[in-house]
């Protein structure tokens, strides 16, 4: 007899699910929340593929700038 999966409970509905190997989404969501993100980032990313390149660019250039060259005071 095998060993049961473990019994997690969901951050986002509090709902208890099993996680098994091959899950998508995160180990503590349930796979209904999990389909949820998905959807969300996947639409974030095609909104900076279809920008204008140069722009989405220049916005990673300074903020990258920003990061590594900011005074802390």
């Amino acid at each position: 007899m095998g060993m049961p999966y473990p019994i997690r409970t969901c951050v986002v509905c509090s709902e208890e699910f099993e996680l098994r190997p091959g899950k998508p989404g995160f180990a503590n969501r349930c796979p209904a929340c999990s389909e949820a993100d998905g959807e969300d980032s996947a639409g974030d990313a095609m909104l900076d593929v279809t920008g204008n390149k140069s722009e989405v660019n220049a916005a990673r250039r300074r903020a990258m700038y920003d990061l590594l060259y900011r005074k802390e005071s």
